[in-house]
């Protein structure tokens, strides 16, 4: 079975074809394994939703071989058939299946505008659910939502995939595009960040 190619009438992303949002050659393995073939070979956004909740781990690509996860497979699908924005926004928003909620957000810092970025990934950083990630060596280890949104919003790469430029927040915030965080809400949330991330981790974990 031939690999599906973008549709021709997607929009550009960022000047390029979307899917060469991600790594070429973490692209090319997606397509070839069996999760891809089997998974998401045929799958339309409305099916696309139903796949995402199936997810119970994160990551780019791991093992020997560099296999991507399914994570990054149902990533590259994304990019194929371009979901429209308020439903990549009920992604992210979903409170119910946190791994649809990461996927929304890494799909929208590499598709989405820097005020798009920065207005739906930034209260995700108060989201301390617990999640799993798939290092390279195969292992699983913790993780939670906030951390990742972090990375996304302040790392050039996450997952294996090199993340577009975007400006930064008080660029955006100088040229009225975003309003000002206040001070005392950001060092509170700092100060008390720790203590709620434990406090929500022993609240999933019963």
């Amino acid at each position: 079975m031939a690999n599906p190619i973008t549709d021709p009438s997607v929009k550009s992303i960022t000047g390029t074809n979307p899917e060469n949002l991600e790594e070429k050659i973490l692209l090319d393995k997606a397509m070839e394994t069996t999760y891809w073939k089997e998974q998401c070979f045929d799958l339309t956004t409305e099916t696309l939703v139903d796949k995402a909740m199936e997810l119970d781990h994160i990551g780019g690509a791991f093992g020997g071989n560099r296999e991507p996860t399914p994570f990054m497979c149902l990533l590259m699908k994304m990019l194929q058939i371009q979901p429209e924005e308020d439903i990549v926004v009920e992604f992210i928003k979903n409170e119910h299946y946190k791994y649809v909620t990461v996927l929304g957000a890494f799909y929208l810092r590499l598709t989405g505008t820097d005020v798009d970025v920065y207005r739906y990934l930034e209260p995700l950083c108060n989201d301390y659910r617990k999640l799993r990630l798939i290092a390279s060596d195969g292992s699983f280890v913790s993780t939670h939502v906030d951390e990742v949104v972090e990375e996304l919003l302040e790392s050039g790469y996450c997952c294996d995939v090199a993340l577009p430029r975007i400006e930064k927040r008080w660029t955006l915030e100088n040229l009225g595009l975003l309003e000002p965080r206040e001070k005392s809400s950001v060092l509170e949330g700092y100060e008390c960040k720790e203590e709620r991330k434990r406090k929500w981790s022993k609240m999933m974990d019963n």
